[in-house]
């Protein structure tokens, strides 16, 4: 069973880019390396809810939290916290389609 990751967050204003550099260079691609793959952030443009959604999968739950067990993973969501507020994270059964 594929297990999925699900993160929510809001930019701090002064940090903002600050934070897509982080994104793109090294929250990603550590995220891939750590073996989330499928990858998607998303944007609130209306309404009231959490600026971004970001999501990854694991091909299985115990490597999902292997990987979320891990002192690189722990690195990369304190440094994601340094640019962001509000920061959470679920992990579910990944299936088809959007997932909340």
């Amino acid at each position: 069973m594929q297990a999925k990751l699900i993160m929510c967050w809001n930019i701090r204003k002064e940090t903002e880019s600050e934070y897509f550099e982080f994104l793109v260079h090294e929250f990603i691609p550590g995220l891939n390396r750590l073996g989330i793959e499928d990858i998607q952030v998303w944007y609130t443009a209306y309404g009231d809810a959490q600026q971004k959604l970001a999501s990854g999968v694991a091909p299985a739950l115990e490597q999902m939290q292997r990987i979320l067990q891990s002192e690189e993973w722990q690195r990369l969501v304190e440094r994601l916290r340094d640019y962001v507020d509000g920061y959470s994270q679920k992990v579910v059964r990944a299936t088809r389609g959007f997932q909340i």
